[in-house]
This record gives C-alpha cells, structure tokens and sequence, in this order.
C-alpha cells in the first residue's frame, strides 16, 4: 500500500527462501517471472502456504496498483540483491503487471 501511495518503481521483499515456489519443499520449482494472474493461479491450486502467501498477496496489490515491479528474494544469500537488480538472470522471483509481462514475452494485448 505504501509503495503504490508512493508510487514506487520498485518493492523488494527479503526473504528466507528463495523466492516464489511451486513446491516449497523443492528449490528446483522457484519461479523466476510472474505477473499478478500467474500468482493468484499459484495461490488457487495451494502453492503458496505460510509466509509467503501475505508477501505474495502484497506483490499483487503493488503490481496492480502500478508498481513497477517487485521481488521476492533470499535475503541470506550473498550479493542476492544485487543479482536480481542488476543482472538479467537474477536470483529470485520478479513480479510485473501483466502490460509489462506481455512486453517483455513479446505479446500483443490487444489481439
């Protein structure tokens, strides 16, 4: 909420996991590219339990609410901040609203 009042560019969760998990006892699962509707589709099939529903559930209100983008990373790894901000591969799990997701897929909306 604060970060859409702000109109924030970015929100950045530090996190003990790795970022958003379809299995969360498997690191292997981390997904690394998401927009709100591929989330709420984790949250519908029970993917996201525990902590990391309300950070989640965050992430869509920000990307919604026209935040840029936001992400989930592990907070524990080293240099995990940088390599997510700054490097293509990142280490976590980014969230954009779905206009910036079907640019960065190459998608036309509006066909």
């Amino acid at each position: 909420s604060l970060a859409v009042a702000l109109r924030a560019q970015k929100l950045i969760f530090l996190t003990g996991a790795p970022g958003v998990l379809r299995d969360r006892n498997d690191p292997s699962t981390l997904v690394t590219f998401a927009d709100p509707d591929d989330l709420a589709g984790l949250m519908a099939g029970g993917h996201l339990a525990g902590g990391m529903r309300p950070k989640v559930e965050a992430c869509i209100r920000a990307a919604t609410g026209g935040v840029e983008r936001t992400h989930i990373i592990d907070g524990r790894a080293p240099d995990a901040l940088l390599l997510e901000v700054f490097t293509g591969a990142g280490c976590g799990t980014m969230i954009v609203g779905r206009k910036e997701k079907a640019t960065y897929l190459g998608v036309d909306l509006a066909g």
